[in-house]
């Protein structure tokens, strides 16, 4: 595996005993509805994935085995997502995150976040080679599936919800909403998708940053004003740990973005 970059702001923050750690689960977990393990080495796992220390929580993740490697897959995924500067080394990480996760649902084929991870890793790798591209291989499909697979084990899972509304606004805003259909997007589901997320995780971060992006991406200019409400929100969330502090350091550019494109 090849150097991987530092989480670039203060991991002291974010740095979590285990009794600290399972007192904040259920406000780190909200959105992924992951349970608390019951194995000190999977906890350490996603103690350090908190921390920002996304390469050794993968290290530890997968060496922990069993739910270990939701915390390998999401730590992989978020600092692909986030950190990883070079495009081609990018896409091998969601493709080898997505491969970890289809080896664990048939090991695990009742863990929501065996399929999640896959969803996941799928979509970002599709977004990076094109969507258009992703759905003439019929990533799609695969991906559609396997959120859905999530929610019914899940119903919960706020965060499959946005990983949902996204797979509709991403394949809307790339092919249109005729031949959307055809790829079974649709616009109203999409935003269904997304709001329901924040019912079920009010404080997320994420969630209020991927509904801006695709009110945008689904309503153009009509949904401008309540994006850039949802940025502003997200911007003035205080994050909990390194990841929240990715998506608030995200909605931050996303602002500053959006307000170059104002008239003056």
């Amino acid at each position: 595996m090849a150097k991987w970059a530092a989480f670039p702001y203060d991991d002291a923050d974010y740095s979590y005993d285990f009794a600290q750690l399972k007192k904040l689960w259920s406000r780190l977990h909200a959105g992924d509805a992951e349970a608390w393990p019951t194995n000190d080495k999977i906890v350490a796992a996603w103690a350090l994935f908190h921390a920002g220390d996304f390469r050794k929580a993968v290290d530890a993740g997968v060496k922990a085995g069993g739910g270990g490697v939701s915390a390998a897959n999401k730590a992989q995924c978020i600092y692909a997502h986030y950190l990883e500067q070079n495009a081609e080394a990018q896409l091998a990480l969601y493709l080898e995150a997505a491969a970890r996760a289809e080896a664990q649902q048939r090991t695990e084929p009742q863990n929501p976040n065996a399929w999640y991870w896959q969803a996941y890793a799928l979509g970002r790798y599709g977004q990076g080679i094109s969507v258009v591209k992703a759905l003439a291989q019929g990533l799609g499909g695969k991906v559609k599936t396997a959120l859905e697979r999530t929610i019914a084990l899940a119903p919960g899972h706020a965060d499959a919800h946005i990983a949902l509304g996204s797979f509709h606004a991403e394949v809307i805003d790339h092919v249109g909403r005729l031949i959307g259909r055809t790829q079974g997007a649709d616009a109203a589901t999409g935003l269904k998708m997304y709001r329901r997320a924040l019912k079920l995780d009010p404080a997320s971060v994420i969630g209020r940053l991927e509904l801006a992006s695709g009110l945008l991406k689904i309503d153009g200019e009509k949904g401008r004003k309540e994006a850039g409400k949802l940025l502003a929100q997200a911007a003035a969330a205080t994050p909990r740990d390194a990841m929240e502090r990715l998506d608030v350091e995200a909605a931050l550019a996303d602002m500053a973005a959006m307000a170059a494109l104002e008239p003056r």
